[in-house]
């Protein structure tokens, strides 16, 4: 079965793949026509699929996630390769494939990851801060061994969000030791929270995020996380204005940085600073490495990628 980052225009494909997303869509014609608007993957990539003048049948059929047969077509649309599906079918249990190794994992296990990020969050000195991350690590349980970090832009697979913490925290190490001005209990509680109530704003499953949940939407995981907070303060008897707890808030406020990014309020304490900028150098590194992991051959350039400003990246040939 061939691989979605070695297909190539123009060849005919029949094998069994991820669907990952599937919608209904209507053509831009006189008379519109329904279609089905997909996403196919595997581990090692994704590719948008069309299924033209979708049926009733079809309609009622297909529902992301689950495992499909296709054959097809490859071509190339606005310098993108798409994929014409012919004929689709839900996958069989005779078929002798399982949806688990269709799906595409952090590269360290899930278990290692979890203890990775509560050995850091034992860690912390202060007491206080200490009690409030252990408090929302328990509040989101088992989804940290499965949850994506984003719907598309960077870390989204299984596990992502546990992954994305823990390369977080390794360049945390580094930086509060090269710049013993950073308070590290802040930095790695920070770390640790910024991102965490993903798990609320992001509906999953297998490490593939179907929509933001209704209070995703309305509230996002910031501010969810910033709820947490006073939560677990006041269940532990702190004074929720206290300067630590204000800190530690407005590290999870600012680590967007921008209001059109999400962030009521930009970094003012250097912690808030550089929460952001390791957020953003992991972020953008996983962008790249995966664009550039998808990639069939070396030697090339990759589609313009949207966590890098919508640039290509170009992959050496010795690579």
């Amino acid at each position: 079965m061939k691989q979605v980052k070695a297909f190539v225009d123009g060849e005919e494909i029949i094998g069994f793949y991820l669907l990952k997303s599937a919608s209904i869509k209507q053509t831009n014609g006189t008379v519109p026509k329904d279609y089905l608007d997909l996403i196919l993957a595997d581990p090692t990539g994704e590719i948008t699929a069309k299924l033209w003048d979708a049926s009733v049948t079809d309609k009622e059929t297909f529902f992301a996630p689950m495992l499909v047969k296709v054959k097809g077509l490859v071509h190339t649309y606005r310098d993108k390769l798409q994929f014409k599906v012919m004929q689709m079918r839900p996958a069989a249990p005779d078929d002798g494939h399982h949806i688990t190794d269709f799906i595409r994992s952090a590269p360290v296990p899930p278990n290692d990851l979890l203890y990775t990020i509560t050995c850091a969050a034992a860690s912390i000195q202060d007491e206080e801060l200490r009690s409030i991350v252990d408090h929302c690590i328990r509040k989101v349980g088992d989804k940290l061994l499965h949850y994506p970090a984003a719907k598309g832009m960077h870390h989204n697979f299984y596990a992502g969000l546990a992954y994305h913490m823990v390369r977080m925290l390794e360049l945390a190490e580094f930086l509060v030791v090269q710049r013993p001005f950073l308070n590290r209990d802040l930095l790695i509680a920070g770390i640790i929270l910024h991102d965490i109530a993903k798990t609320e704003e992001l509906t999953a499953e297998l490490g593939i995020v179907s929509e933001y949940s209704f209070t995703g939407k309305l509230i996002g995981h910031i501010s969810l996380a910033v709820n947490w907070i006073i939560e677990a303060a006041l269940l532990k008897g702190m004074d929720t204005g206290s300067e630590k707890l204000v800190m530690l808030q407005h590290l999870i406020l600012s680590h967007h940085n921008l209001g059109e990014w999400g962030s009521p309020v930009q970094p003012q304490l250097p912690e808030a600073i550089a929460l952001h900028l390791i957020d953003q150098l992991d972020a953008k590194m996983q962008a790249a490495e995966d664009a550039l992991d998808t990639m069939a051959e070396a030697g090339g350039w990759t589609p313009p990628i949207r966590a890098l400003e919508n640039k290509p990246l170009y992959r050496r040939k010795d690579s």
